[in-house]
């Protein structure tokens, strides 16, 4: 009898000890912490987060698609046929007719030029055509809890998207809403923490809709250029011509951290008619335009902006060319 007593008082011991481990158990490794900082003690809203990330599927190609990005793999000259087609160009052209009256708005407001803010969306999603096919939700739960280069990132964005529900005016089903592979959303793909901090109510109707309204879009994308630190009537980039001697540069970043003048006196000519005050700050930037064969471009602190929007400098030139060929085509919106 007392052996079985002792037996009983064991199995009774390991049913404590493994209860709060079964009630541990994550579908997702880190989930339940996830789980625990975004419902902070409230027990509802932690069942209903909960549910939402046992409902999200890990995505093996995604991993495979954030590991091998164009911006990455590719020179420029393979890059840029990418985003500078006719498609794209008069496709740009007739976005930017169609909506005219609102860059008109949105280019005065926020000092960013039209053609710019709609050059972005014709990169990230050639006009609202292609907005991505993942859900986000596993988009993000796949990089943030099983990508450890940079998972603290998308942790972040993870729990953003979890709560965007309590952001003003965001209706989302977030079960099913869809982005592209790293969890950007809409015609500008927005982070969510891009979308906590600069998205907009552009028609002031109490919502913000990134996917279906033109006007909360692109004064959303304006207000993200002009908060990263766009400033008006400043120069974008200019290609620069090495004459017989020119200083070869090390790759010294993006930050415009010299005066054209320095360029200049290194051997570097702005071509004729390029009306830029000698002291404007600027970089070198290098890129390869054929197999072998590479240009020098200036860049200055606007094309620094664009950078925050997509770190790569390729990135940063095509919607440059892109916004120039569209406001080629349309003549644009004068300040």
């Amino acid at each position: 009898m007392l052996a079985a007593c002792r037996s009983l008082l064991v199995v009774a011991a390991m049913c404590l000890w493994l209860a709060p481990a079964l009630a541990d158990t994550e579908k997702h490794p880190g989930m339940n912490a996830v789980v625990e900082e975004v419902a902070a003690g409230d027990a509802d809203r932690a069942s209903q987060v909960r549910a939402l990330l046992e409902s999200a599927t890990y995505q093996p190609a995604i991993i495979e698609a954030i590991s091998r990005p164009a911006e990455g793999v590719k020179p420029w000259y393979a890059y840029r046929p990418i985003f500078m087609t006719e498609a794209r160009i008069s496709e740009g052209a007739a976005y930017f007719e169609q909506n005219r009256e609102l860059l008109t708005r949105v280019q005065a407001s926020s000092g960013v030029p039209a053609e710019y803010v709609v050059a972005i969306v014709g990169v990230e999603t050639f006009y609202g055509r292609i907005m991505g096919k993942w859900k986000v939700l596993d988009a993000l739960t796949t990089l943030g809890l099983y990508y450890p280069p940079r998972a603290p990132f998308f942790r972040g964005e993870l729990i953003q998207f979890l709560n965007l529900p309590a952001t003003r005016g965001v209706e989302l089903d977030l079960a099913n809403v869809q982005g592209s592979y790293a969890g950007a959303m809409g015609l500008g793909q927005f982070m969510p923490t891009s979308f906590v901090k600069w998205a907009l109510d552009g028609n002031g109707d109490g919502k913000i809709d990134l996917w279906t309204s033109p006007e909360d879009a692109l004064s959303s994308v304006a207000n993200y250029l002009r908060d990263h630190g766009w400033v008006s009537g400043e120069p974008v980039t200019v290609p620069m011509v090495p004459g017989p001697g020119a200083r070869r540069l090390r790759d010294t970043g993006l930050d415009p951290i010299f005066p054209l003048s320095q360029l200049v006196e290194w051997g570097y000519q702005p071509p004729d008619g390029a009306a830029i005050a000698p002291e404007q700050a600027c970089n070198l930037l290098t890129l390869e335009v054929a197999e072998g064969d590479f240009s020098q471009f200036a860049i200055f602190g606007n094309f620094r902006v664009i950078t925050r929007y997509n770190r790569s400098p390729m990135y940063a030139m095509a919607v440059h060319e892109l916004a120039q060929a569209i406001r080629a085509r349309t003549g644009g919106i004068a300040p």
